[in-house]
């Protein structure tokens, strides 16, 4: 998915706008190589390549000392 970023986006925060999560920030890092060195706020209209979904936050095992 091709998403346009807008004014004072940053790379976060126009992934947490389309995707709900930052969970993907490693993929779309590989997928828009070079984005980095755009600085913290995105150019606006600059093109960013997303993965379709976020992959999945690993699930945590709740260990309960006083049960």
């Amino acid at each position: 998915m091709i998403v346009r970023a807008q004014q004072n986006d940053t790379l976060d925060l126009l992934i947490w706008r389309h995707l709900g999560s930052t969970a993907g920030i490693a993929a779309v890092l590989a997928l828009n190589p070079g984005i980095t060195s755009l600085g913290a706020f995105l150019p606006m209209g600059k093109a960013i390549t997303l993965p379709d979904r976020a992959p999945a936050a690993p699930v945590l095992q709740m260990i309960n000392l006083w049960d």
